[in-house]
This record gives structure tokens, C-alpha cells and sequence, in this order.
């Protein structure tokens, strides 16, 4: 081949990649406007929007400004959170268009993943000041509390040769290490066994460290109780509040090694991320260590601002809000949680949450905690379903999405239904199981749930952490909604009917959302549920943990409700008057049994082998990551695995924003005889892997024939296309009005 013939080629070649590059340029600039309402210019400007670069696609600012900076000399980046792309913009147009030309198309290295960037020209770049929230009453975080040398003499003291050692009461435990020092905790009943000290102290080394916390006031007495955790990168802990009768009031934790960061949230739904450092000082005293959850979600990088801001020892940047963050990639993290054990009741402020005035803290069957009441104003409903479903869903997310995972035929039915190109929102998604069903949609889920929202993105799909109530899409921009075992989580009439609205909000005229919520008769049409039938398969008393009553949907609780919930959640006049409650306390349903009242409390068992890890001193783990492959499974697959007897028969929960599925799970284990010993969500802790399974327990309103339907047409400009009855649930189709 002559040299004038293979330049023919080789520019014939180019052609051909730009072309490719330029039509997958304009799907991504459609692709922003459809779900992110940002509009590309289409002359040159000095501002570009990266597709593909963000935060939410694990994109460093390091890495992509380090691209970036190569064009010419940048003015600004802004990485919006949890989004997958990211503005630029340069001092001169002229950069602008050499990075226009050059990066489009290009592949950059962002840690172990590689990604190709996309750029449109913007006429301008708007984005949310950054701001301050406050730390939660009593939480101060000291930063360089330790000198790299005493950090390196801390970490030599603890010998982690031994894998089981009476003296430190080491544990080897299913996701981490960890050691007791001056008394063992104990995580089958979350306490201290206060009158059997073990044979070792706490380390002289962390005198000094100990002599200074006292002199600071960081706490008024000497601590005489340790536990170390070690963390590998991935690993977090639920979210939990320390047991109040075993420890006093202030609680130290020293975080040495790698960064991370620490969710606390509040009853009322309020959370607030704290960047912990390496060699930092957390002191919890007073709400912080009394009435909020911290919890660390278990993932290998976490956002955090991308270089340590100015901010008093009372407030920090909103890592919710902010733009100027980056991912900070988790390393080994070893904690120090010192406490002084509490030898009488616990007097602190906060009843509500406080185990010696008989607030539920331990899962003990001998005596288990008051059950809770139905709701009676919006902030009674917003803790019961913060408590009763969504950390439930947080603890048992890598379990419950090991029982998830075959569609229902029904629902996949729904979704081949439409025509390619739609718009789907699954809100309530879970583990994403529907996210793939159908390949020719664009498909987008939601759930409240972070552990399962984590899970969705290891599988590839795209989601995003979500209150039902709240679904943060622009109205009318989704074909098609499915909620799928999400909205029967909701403890009040108007909570439910709130996340209906939002539903048909989402819709563009003409479009429609299905419904799935779990039906209080389990028995119809002279046939009985798959829930009930599989009780016969199990001996008397020993019910299986999830079934429809798996049907766990997350139920999306938010606070963002109007008017007063006083008997909201009476049935309508034509519904058969059902008693729900016992002296207005919720009653614990026993699975794979008919339902005897409409609001109740339905248990979790964790499947053997499937428990987390205790919540550690100060630290509660998390459970470990699914072992599941990363599957999309297409439509095809439905009809074939629903014929499988083994297969969930409830479709999906969803609640929290959902987890997906209902009905019964076989692959869980039975509860001891009958047990319905009360696990609360301040109990969502792990277990050692030779303790008894915990049990959790989840709130639910199941719906009589009828309520669905009459629920949905108190909402203005829709109309219910069809119902139907399928395996233990009311479903519904509603079609939004045309223009």
C-alpha cells in the first residue's frame, strides 16, 4: 500500500471515531437536559460541562482537574454531590475550545476504573453556595488530637496476632477485628458484663492520651473501658446509639490511620456527615451520645471537601450541598472508643431512647421492650418509621438483598410494556432488581436506604439515595413510576397519600406508575398467598422471616408532611373495621400467618451467615457487602425464574426508598420457635457469628380490598387504569391525564 493510499485510510479512520464521539456527545447533552434540565450551548464559551466526570461516577477533583488543567489555565470547578459530571470553566474561550476538541472522547484513569469524558459548552454555571450545618448538641470533633508519633504507639500497642484471647476478649469477627480492654462487651444482649473485668487494663500507652483528654474537659473522670476496631476500606458500621445503662455520658473515640466519615442522624430524619482524620478526637456528650445514630455506610471512597475549609468547632461544611469536594479513598481505619461503665440507671434527658426507662435497646427474649404506638402527629410517624424501617433496612440490607433477586412476572410484564426510549423511575428500587429488566428504557431508581443504594451501584445501575416523599426528578419527566412494596411502610393516611401525589407528580401526561403494597388478605379468590402456603412447609412455630411480610419495602418516610395525622389511618367507611392495635400498641406479626390487624410490626430474622458485625464500642459495624454478581437481568429472564418455586412471590419492597420485594424468601432462615422478641431499630446491630440470629422488626400497613384504589382517587388528574390482586398484594395501574 502506497503512503498517499494508507493516509486515505487512517484519515477515513478518524473520521469514523469522531463521528462516534460526536453522536455520544449529543446523547449525553440530551441525556442532561432530560434529567438534569441543563442546557448545552451550541457556540463556543468559556464554560464546559463534563458528562462523565463527576463525583457520583468516581471521578476525582484531582483527577479530572489535572485533564482539565492541560487545555489551559482554569477558573473554576465545580463537582456538584453524588452527580456524574462536573463544569468547568476556563479564563479563556480559546481553552474552552481546545478542551472541547481534545478531551472529547478521551478516557482518563480515575483509580482503578477508567472513564470517558464528554464535553458540551454551557452559557453559564450555576451551583449552591457552599454551607455550614451544625454539629448535633454536644458533638465536638478535635483534629490532630495526636502526634503521628503517638498514633504510631497507640497502633504498635495493639497485638492483633491472636485470633482469640481471653485476656483482651478478642473476637474474630465476620468484617473486622476487634479487642475489649478493662471489661468485654457483649453483643448478644448490647451491654457490658460489669462484674466480670477483664484480666488486662487499658494499655498504658493511652495514659497519656487519656490524662489529656481529662485535662481539656474533653470528660470529667477517667474512662476504664476500651474496644478497638479495625476497619479495612469498604467496611463501615450500622447506625446505632450506645447502650445508655452501660456507659456514662461521654463517649471518646480516637480515629487513627485512614479518614472517614460518620453519619449521625436524628429521630426526626435530620443527618449530618462528620469527616473524621486520622489522629483525630470525637467527643460525644449530652443529644449527641444519648439521642442521635452514627453509623459509617461501608464503601471504598467517601466524599469529603477537597481541602479542609475554615469552620468553628461547632459547625461544618454541608457535604450535601457543597461544591467543592472530592473522593477521598478509604484506607485502614483503627478506632479507640474509650467509656466508663455506669454502675446506676441512666438519668439522662432523652426517655424516649434511653433503655432504663424501658426504651428498647437489647434483643433479649426474656424481656422484650415495649412495643411502639401508632403515630398521632408528623413527628411521631417520621421517628416510628425512622426507627421501624429505615435503619431496619440499613442493618439488613446486604442479607435482604441476597433474597432479592428474581423479578416478578407481573411486574416485568409492565415494564416490557414500554416503548423504548421511556423514562422509568423505580421509586422504592432496593437492590435495583427492576432497574435492568427492561434494556431499552431509561431506567432510574431511588430508595432511602444507602446501604442498598451502595449495592445498586456496584451492580452498575443508576440510583440515588431518595425520600419517597420527596423524589428530587423535575415534575412530569419520567413515561413510567413503579413502587413497588414501598408505600405500605408509611404509618399515616396522609404519608401514604403524599407519596401517591409524588408518584403521579413524576409523570408526564399520560404516563403511568404501578403499584405494589402488601394485602391484609392473604388468602383470595379461594386461594391462598405463597406467603401462607409456605407455612405448611415449615414445622409449628417456626416461621420464616420474610415472605410478603419481606416484601420489604423501605418505608420512605419524610417529615415534609402537611396537616395533622390525628386517626389518619382509619380504614374508609367501607372498609371492614379491622382492629390494628392493643392498647394502641403495635403488635408483632408471626410470620407466614394471616394478618389480624392492618399496622403491625413484622420480624427480620438474619439469615444465619448472613449477620453483621456488632456495633463496636463507640463503633457499630456494618454489614459487609452482597456477594452477588453484578447482573442486569433483562425482561427474558422473568417469565422463567417465576416459575421457580424457590422464587421470592411477592415483587419488591420499597419503601425507603424501597427495597424491593414482598413476599416470602426461602432462603431465610425460621425464627426459633415462634420467638417475636422485639429488635428495634437502636438495636440494629451485629452479631457475633456465634450468637443467635437478631431479629428485626419492620412496620407495616397492610391494605384491605378496595383502600389502594381509594387512596389513589383522592389524587386530582389521574385515573386507576386496572387493579388486580397478586400473590398476597392490592396493585394498581394509574394513568395521568393527557394535556
Amino acid at each position: 500500500m502506497d503512503s498517499s493510499m494508507e493516509n486515505n485510510v487512517k484519515t477515513v479512520r478518524r473520521s469514523k471515531e469522531e463521528k462516534k464521539v460526536l453522536r455520544k456527545q449529543l446523547k449525553a447533552s440530551h441525556t442532561l437536559l432530560k434529567h438534569e434540565g441543563i442546557s448545552t450551548a451550541a457556540q463556543p464559551t468559556k464554560s464546559l460541562v463534563v458528562a462523565n466526570g463527576g463525583l457520583g461516577n468516581g471521578v476525582s477533583r484531582e483527577g479530572l482537574s489535572a485533564a482539565l488543567k492541560e487545555m489551559g489555565e482554569v477558573e473554576g470547578l465545580v463537582m456538584p454531590p453524588h452527580k456524574p459530571y462536573a463544569f468547568v470553566t476556563y479564563r479563556s474561550e480559546e481553552s474552552a475550545r481546545n478542551a472541547h476538541v481534545h478531551l472529547n472522547g478521551q478516557m482518563i484513569q480515575c483509580g482503578d476504573n477508567s472513564v470517558t469524558l464528554y464535553l458540551s459548552y454551557v452559557e453559564s454555571v450555576t451551583h449552591e453556595e457552599q454551607t455550614s450545618v451544625l454539629l448535633p448538641e454536644g458533638l465536638v470533633l478535635v483534629e490532630d488530637f495526636v502526634s503521628p508519633e503517638e498514633e504510631a504507639v497507640l497502633l504498635s500497642a495493639i497485638d492483633w496476632s491472636s485470633t482469640n484471647d481471653d485476656i483482651t476478649a478478642q473476637k474474630a469477627l465476620k468484617h473486622r477485628r476487634v479487642k475489649h480492654y478493662g471489661f468485654e462487651f457483649r453483643y448478644d444482649n448490647n451491654n457490658v458484663d460489669k462484674d466480670k473485668p477483664l484480666p488486662a487494663g487499658l494499655p498504658e500507652e493511652c495514659l497519656p492520651v487519656l490524662e489529656r483528654c481529662v485535662s481539656s474537659e474533653h470528660i470529667s473522670m477517667m474512662p476504664d473501658q476500651l474496644t478497638v476496631n479495625q476497619y479495612e476500606s469498604g467496611q463501615g458500621i450500622p447506625p446505632h446509639v450506645d447502650t445508655h445503662s452501660a456507659f456514662e455520658d461521654t463517649i471518646l473515640s480516637l480515629s487513627l490511620g485512614a479518614k472517614t466519615v460518620m453519619d449521625f442522624r436524628h429521630p426526626d430524619g435530620r443527618v449530618v456527615a462528620v469527616v473524621l482524620p486520622g489522629r483525630s478526637l470525637l467527643v460525644m456528650k449530652g443529644e449527641s451520645r444519648y439521642l442521635w445514630t452514627h453509623g459509617i455506610t461501608p464503601r471504598k471512597f467517601d466524599m469529603v471537601p477537597a481541602c479542609d475549609p475554615q469552620s468553628s468547632a461547632r459547625s461544618r461544611p454541608d457535604l450535601g450541598t457543597q461544591s467543592s469536594l472530592t473522593l477521598s479513598r478509604r484506607g485502614t481505619r483503627t478506632s479507640f472508643t474509650f467509656r466508663k461503665i455506669r454502675h446506676e440507671p441512666c438519668r439522662c434527658a432523652f426517655p424516649s431512647a434511653c433503655d432504663s426507662r424501658g426504651a428498647p435497646s437489647t434483643p433479649s427474649p426474656a424481656l422484650p421492650p415495649s412495643p411502639p404506638t401508632l403515630p398521632c402527629c408528623r413527628a411521631d410517624a417520621a421517628r416510628l418509621e425512622e426507627e421501624y424501617v429505615h435503619r431496619v433496612y440499613d442493618a439488613i440490607a446486604s442479607h435482604f438483598s441476597s433474597t432479592r433477586h428474581s423479578p416478578w412476572p407481573r411486574v416485568c410484564h409492565f415494564l416490557a410494556s414500554l416503548p423504548p426510549g421511556s423514562v422509568l423511575a423505580d421509586v422504592g428500587c432496593g437492590n435495583g432488581k427492576y432497574l435492568g429488566v427492561n434494556p431499552d428504557v431509561i431506567a432510574v431508581g431511588c430508595d432511602r436506604s444507602g446501604a442498598l443504594i451502595q449495592i445498586c451501584a456496584e451492580r452498575g445501575f443508576h440510583a440515588f439515595v431518595s425520600d419517597a416523599l420527596s423524589v428530587p426528578l423535575r415534575t412530569a419527566s419520567c413515561d413510567a413510576c413503579i413502587s413497588i412494596a414501598v408505600i405500605h411502610h408509611f404509618s399515616t393516611q396522609e404519608r401514604r397519600l403524599a407519596a401517591v401525589r409524588e408518584l403521579v407528580r413524576l409523570l408526564k401526561p399520560g404516563g403511568r406508575a404501578l403499584i405494589y403494597v402488601w394485602a391484609f388478605e392473604q388468602e383470595y379468590n379461594k386461594q391462598k398467598s405463597k406467603y401462607l402456603k409456605e407455612s405448611n412447609k415449615e414445622h409449628q412455630g417456626n416461621h420464616s422471616p420474610t415472605s410478603e411480610d419481606s416484601q420489604e419495602p423501605h418505608g420512605k418516610s419524610s417529615i415534609h408532611i402537611s396537616s395533622h395525622l390525628e386517626d389518619s389511618c382509619r380504614p374508609d367507611d367501607s372498609m371492614t373495621d379491622v382492629s390494628r392495635v392493643t392498647d394502641g400498641k403495635l403488635s408483632v406479626h408471626t410470620n407466614r400467618t394471616a394478618f389480624n390487624t392492618q399496622d403491625l410490626l413484622v420480624p427480620w430474622h438474619l439469615k444465619e451467615g448472613k449477620k453483621r458485625d456488632d456495633e463496636e464500642s463507640g463503633d457499630s459495624s456494618k454489614k459487609g457487602k452482597s456477594k452477588e454478581k453484578n447482573k442486569k437481568t433483562s425482561h427474558n429472564s422473568c417469565s422463567a425464574s417465576s416459575l421457580n418455586p424457590k422464587t421470592d412471590p411477592s415483587p419488591g419492597s420499597g419503601s425507603r426508598l424501597d427495597t424491593s420485594d414482598a413476599a416470602h424468601i426461602p432462603d431465610c432462615k425460621p425464627s426459633p420457635s415462634g420467638n417475636t422478641t422485639q429488635t428495634s431499630s437502636s438495636t440494629v446491630k451485629s452479631e457475633l457469628e456465634s450468637s443467635p440470629a437478631p431479629v428485626f422488626h419492620r412496620y407495616y400497613h397492610v391494605f384491605q380490598q378496595g383502600e389502594l384504589e381509594q387512596l389513589c382517587a383522592q389524587v386530582n388528574g389521574v385515573k386507576v387504569q386496572s387493579s388486580y390482586h397478586d400473590q398476597g398484594n392490592w396493585c394498581v395501574i394509574l394513568q395521568k391525564d393527557g394535556l
